[in-house]
């Protein structure tokens, strides 16, 4: 009942009522200071002078507040500002008052009860108004279902948000968390601020609904493992940018604080929990990842510190990819041993030598150039490190007795259209090869969609376009794709490792292809916009269809064959696929490697047309090829 008078109230009433308020306290405050001064015997004192004083008085705290804006500020918003305004009406009530009374022949009233009145004036203004902040608030608060909120992180940007919602009507902060042990003395906001320690508890206690990291200073890889500590506690977790991001022009930043529900866009329930652990296959062992600091690779090594392995190796030709990487590491898995190699998978004497010092046991192949049209416009490096890549990383394993071989492939290399696609069929037929013909280490490949997330990926793309207001760009309107997450990338990748026989194609089972219009108008509408078109004229975000990209397809595929076998796992496949004999890959690689030494790129399609089906390379080469 008093939500809805509240709320019916229109603000020119709201300001009378606080107008009548200052006048009516001025007026108690003079005759309870003429009490309290002259004593009860005031009352026969009441003449035309105790009138013009409360005339006088009355005109003058009516007309500052009005002028001063007094009765106009928002309890919400009703703090220091707000006091120094009502200390200036007080202050200029008693200056007036006492010159209005100096000025006037017979005034009988002395100084001192303007004095007073003033004093009294001021304390029952703000004391008012600080009671009726409280009241009102709780009448929004319960008159409104609110989101319950902990702020992890109490420095300056944490106080800025916990002050913010202190007074929000539809989230409200009920605790506050910081690892710094001498802010976990203090109270901000009204909120004690606690251990990290007690985060489940609280979570219990208050019913918290979301956990917002407030530390925007701290590095990604210090929030990125605070949200996979996080994860399991059943709440929302947010990486708050800084309040000088939200106002400077870093709109990717913007967005990446407003979450991306995958399981929506997927169409699907997310598998990764659905995957079982695979400790014992890596507990112990020395591994090797390359392309370590990529999307896939970076995820792939999170993912194998947590099977305790005796030594990780990072390959990466990024120096600040592997410096990103190995600091996360390191903070990650201190006791675990972590050792970063600068230098490309291409360099035969760096890899062998890596992996016969380092004693590796499994090597996770993950480096390769992966963004399509990038790729399509420099085939012949695209060809150079994904193919010639691969069979140096393999060809090193195998002479060194590795235990497993996993390479990390892609459903474009299923009847390519593109120069990228070609050249990770080319590494698969190389892969099945190697198995075919080694008796010590098992060779296999898992063969995924598109990773949600990763670089270059229609996720983040999509996210700053919005950000932006638009247009969403789409290749075409009918496009589909295969999609998963990267922590279901990863983990198929270790879930391989661990079944391999020898030769096999590992797939993930994704359901249905997914319409990627689908997608970006889930990601328009999960931003709180709407997608403009020609029902819809006076919509927020457009989406434009660009055209399909030099060797993009309109559809993918994840199998060649229509044969498929089961693994220990129902939602993983097994595909055992025809490939190329030694001798007839033995000629292509001897062809391939001459196209690439001297950059002829009429011989590279010609050794594309003939040895992986369905290839339709670039028509025109590149400057830089």
């Amino acid at each position: 009942m008093l939500y809805r008078f509240v709320n019916k109230l229109r603000p020119a009433h709201k300001h009378a009522i606080f107008l009548g308020i200052d006048i009516a306290f001025a007026i108690i405050a003079y005759i309870v200071a003429s009490i309290m001064l002259i004593g009860q015997g005031w009352w026969a004192t009441v003449n035309l002078w105790t009138l013009a004083d409360i005339a006088v008085i009355a005109a003058v705290v009516g007309g500052l507040s009005a002028y001063l804006g007094v009765n106009k500020v928002k309890l919400n918003a009703y703090e220091m500002q707000g006091m120094v305004d009502s200390a200036f009406v007080a202050i200029s009530l008693v200056g007036i008052s006492v010159i209005t009374s100096l000025l006037l022949p017979g005034h009988a009233t002395h100084p001192s009860v303007y004095v007073v009145a003033g004093m009294l004036f001021l304390i029952l203004s703000v004391l008012v108004r600080l009671v009726m902040r409280v009241v009102l608030l709780r009448i929004y608060r319960t008159g409104n279902h609110r989101l319950r909120v902990l702020i992890y992180g109490a420095g300056q940007t944490g106080q800025q948000l916990a002050t913010a919602l202190a007074t929000d009507d539809t989230v409200v902060p009920v605790a506050l968390v910081d690892d710094e042990p001498r802010l976990q003395t203090l109270t901000v906001a009204g909120l004690k601020v606690h251990k990290p320690s007690e985060i489940r508890s609280l979570v219990a206690r208050y019913n918290i609904q979301r956990i917002v990291l407030a530390m925007p200073s701290a590095p990604q890889s210090v929030r990125s493992k605070l949200m996979r500590e996080l994860d399991d506690i059943g709440c929302e977790v947010h990486a708050l940018p800084s309040f000088a991001d939200l106002i400077s022009n870093d709109a990717r930043t913007l967005y990446e604080s407003r979450p991306v529900d995958l399981n929506d866009l997927l169409g699907r329930d997310g598998l990764e929990d659905q995957l079982p652990g695979v400790s014992d296959t890596y507990a112990g062992r020395n591994i090797l990842v390359t392309g370590a600091g990529g999307s896939i690779g970076s995820e792939l090594c999170r993912h194998i510190c947590g099977c305790r392995p005796a030594s990780l190796v990072l390959l990466e030709h990024g120096e600040h990819a592997l410096f990103q990487i190995e600091r996360e590491l390191t903070a990650l898995a201190p006791d675990i041993k972590i050792m970063p190699i600068l230098g490309s998978v291409c360099d035969s004497s760096l890899v062998d030598v890596l992996i016969k010092s380092r004693k590796i046991d499994i090597v996770l192949h993950a480096a390769a150039y992966k963004h399509v049209p990038l790729v399509e416009q420099n085939a012949i490096e695209g060809m150079r490190n994904n193919v010639i890549g691969t069979r140096v990383v393999a060809n090193a394993a195998r002479d060194a007795g590795v235990e497993r071989f996993i390479l990390v492939s892609t459903d474009k290399a299923v009847r390519p259209t593109s120069v990228m696609g070609a050249s990770k069929r080319f590494a698969e037929m190389i892969v099945q090869d190697f198995a075919t013909r080694s008796d010590t280490t098992r060779f296999s490949m898992v063969r995924f969609g598109n990773v949600m997330g990763s670089s270059g990926s229609v996720i983040p793309l999509f996210g700053e376009q919005i950000a932006k207001g638009g247009p969403v760009t789409l290749t075409h309107e009918d496009v589909t794709r295969y999609f998963m997450t990267i922590p279901e990338a990863a983990r198929l990748v270790l879930l391989a490792g661990s079944f391999a026989r020898g030769g096999d194609v590992f797939v993930l089972d994704m359901g249905k292809p997914i319409a990627v219009r689908d997608m970006a108008r889930k990601m328009i509408e999960g931003s709180g916009l709407t997608v403009r078109s020609a029902d819809n004229p006076n919509g927020d975000i457009e989406i434009e269809i660009t055209g399909l990209r030099p060797g993009e397809k309109l559809h993918e595929e994840l199998l060649i064959g229509s044969d498929m076998l089961t693994t220990p796992h129902p939602k993983i496949l097994r595909a055992q696929e025809d490939h190329l004999s030694e001798i007839e890959l033995a000629k292509a690689l001897k062809s391939l490697s001459e196209a690439i030494e001297t950059r002829d790129m009429a011989l590279l399609k010609s050794i594309l047309s003939r040895w992986i089906e369905q290839t339709d390379p670039a028509d025109e080469a590149s400057v830089y090829q």
